[in-house]
């Protein structure tokens, strides 16, 4: 019996061991990166315990502007200090003459200190290069001139870039196969989302330097730099974005109270992304809530009269254009006295310069009988649905969307509506089912001014290694599908022109501009309504210069009261501000 009893006790002893082993080898040698559910890593969390670091980089990939300016962080030149200087005799003197900070504040900060820090952070100053090399030059343990990346409090094109967050159950689900820390960052919207893969760090850089148990320098007062050393990372993502014209573009938005809405500007010759503003602002402390994490600017909106260059287009090619034949622009669509915008009998040309519905709903009706799709059509040729914004095969990751979050635009969305005459009418300006993407609007403008050729819309150009060379190339790309011919183009370009010649014309405003301006404005119902009051999107979109097209700009000032929120302003002050940048450039 007593020996039945000691060989059970042994066996369970036994098999405790080999639990407690397997247990051991499974945290010391199998799962050192990735322990547990969480994956933990465990040889990153024992260094942790008896080191201390200051993070100079946490190695997540660049947003650039075109000309190489960091757009989502900054470099900063900075006095780094680490908290064992308490212990030592250290000559704070000296680095008080070359810092200019006051050698009893250096003390003091030190005093204080639990862990390494950049002097000042969260505002640290800013040290020059000359200030650098000499603090570097005194070789004082602990002391440190480095540059560290901090992220800017004011990120220009929020929207567009995006935001970053942890997520540990989406990094599961989005990277499987990848031994990422749950403390991963993840891009969650916007660029930041649509080039997550990319911008995956490889790792931190770092000052360490190891303590005991009181939090003393456990192997003297040596601090290394911990690196990834890979020459490649992190990757630089090099925006279209001129950083100056964004920041002067929010300005403005903020200037004129746009609280709904925003721009979108881009340069034609390789239709890419200027600058883009999207209001509402993002809530930093809880980003979800009041929408200002949409970009606006690229989802659906009730565009108006803006649409009537897509019937225009069409009627020009069905020569419904006769320059003799007058509509009553006295009536409404429907038929009915307009007495707000009576304007009396008006030729096509007249009509679209003072947006008059009457003319397009007769002529949307009319087009729609020779085809119900012609509006559809013509909507596509000028690349208001559909998406525009590039995409394509990128390495491994195929049909690659810049805009992951782009909307697609429509114009029906029953065979019954495009079939039925009142509706193709209302179509006809802009209203019932015809939703667009100010980027889409934008890409209308710029096909027009091209002559007919249809482009994607870019607002990345390349990716680039951290040693400068080309990792992924975005080039300019055509976008498939008809296009308008070249002669239309010429007869748009002329209507939109005219908008603004004309003393009556809905663009009148910008006549006296340094840019001479084609384009048209947009006043669109939205079926929402505030203290009683019809809501409204309000619209300009063109180009410019007239002759030479350079920019295209589109202002939208959405669910605003008729009386209040124009974007006329708005536009104006941006084709001043480009051509005063332009022409204090040639100087």
């Amino acid at each position: 019996m007593w020996r039945r009893r000691a060989l059970g006790w042994l066996f369970i002893c036994i098999t405790s061991l080999v639990l407690l082993l397997v247990r051991l080898m499974q945290i010391q040698l199998i799962e050192t990166k990735t322990f547990s559910k969480h994956n933990v890593n465990l040889l990153e969390e024992s260094v942790k315990q008896r080191t201390q670091e200051l993070v100079i980089d946490n190695g997540r990939g660049n947003f650039l502007d075109r000309n190489g300016v960091m757009l989502t962080h900054k470099k900063v030149a900075v006095l780094v200090l680490f908290p064992f200087l308490k212990k030592m005799d250290w000559e704070a003197k000296k680095v008080s003459e070359i810092s200019g900070i006051s050698e009893d504040v250096l003390k003091i900060a030190v005093e204080g200190a639990k862990k390494p820090f950049a002097f000042g952070d969260p505002q640290p100053v800013e040290l020059t290069s000359s200030q650098m090399e000499r603090i570097n030059g005194l070789k004082i343990p602990g002391v440190f001139a480095i540059e560290k990346k901090f992220e800017r409090s004011e990120v220009p094109a929020e929207q567009l870039i995006g935001l970053t967050g942890e997520n540990p159950k989406e990094l599961k689900n989005r990277y499987p196969n990848k031994d990422l820390s749950e403390k991963t960052l993840l891009g969650v919207s916007g660029l930041e989302e649509s080039f997550d893969e990319f911008l995956l760090p490889e790792g931190k850089s770092k000052l360490v330097y190891h303590v005991d148990g009181s939090g003393g320098p456990l192997f003297g007062i040596d601090v290394k730099y911990v690196d990834p050393a890979n020459p490649f990372y992190p990757v630089n993502v090099r925006t279209t974005l001129d950083k100056n014209l964004q920041q002067k573009a929010e300005g403005l938005v903020e200037r004129y109270q746009i609280k709904k809405g925003g721009l979108v500007l881009l340069d034609i010759e390789d239709n890419s992304v200027l600058a883009m503003v999207s209001r509402p602002s993002i809530n930093k402390k809880d980003p979800y809530s009041g929408g200002g994490i949409t970009n606006m600017m690229v989802k659906q909106q009730i565009v108006g009269s803006v649409f009537k260059t897509v019937v225009a287009a069409a009627a020009i090619d069905e020569n419904f254009d006769d320059p003799t034949r007058f509509f009553d622009c006295s009536k409404k669509i429907n038929g009915k006295p307009e007495l707000k915008y009576n304007y009396g009998m008006l030729d096509f040309v007249t009509s679209f310069s003072r947006s008059c519905n009457r003319t397009f709903g007769e002529l949307a009706k009319e087009l729609q009988k020779t085809n119900p799709h012609i509006l559809e059509d013509y909507a596509a040729k000028l690349s208001l649905t559909g998406s525009v914004g590039w995409k394509g095969d990128v390495y491994h990751t195929s049909d690659f969307k810049q805009f992951a979050d782009e909307d697609k635009g429509r114009v029906f969305l029953s065979d019954e509506a495009r079939k039925d005459a009142n509706f193709a009418a209302m179509s006809g300006i802009g209203q019932h089912e015809v939703r667009v993407t100010p980027i889409a609007v934008a890409n209308m403008m710029a096909t027009i001014a091209r002559g007919g050729k249809k482009e994607a819309v870019r607002a990345v150009s390349k990716i680039e290694y951290k040693n400068g060379t080309t990792m992924v190339d975005f080039p300019e790309q055509s976008i498939k599908g008809d296009t308008i011919s070249p002669y239309t183009a010429m007869k748009l370009q002329k209507l939109l022109r005219e908008v603004v010649l004309n003393p009556n014309g809905t663009g009148r405003w910008f006549k006296d501009l340094p840019y001479e301006v084609a384009g048209k404005s947009g006043t669109a119902e939205t079926g929402k309504y505030e203290d009683g009051k019809q809501l409204h999107n309000k619209w300009f979109a063109g180009y410019f210069p007239y002759q030479n097209p350079k920019y295209v700009l589109v202002a939208a000032n959405l669910d605003v009261v008729d009386s209040e929120g124009g974007v006329n302003l708005l536009f104006a002050d941006m084709v001043k501000m480009l051509y005063e940048k332009n022409h204090s450039n040639e100087e």
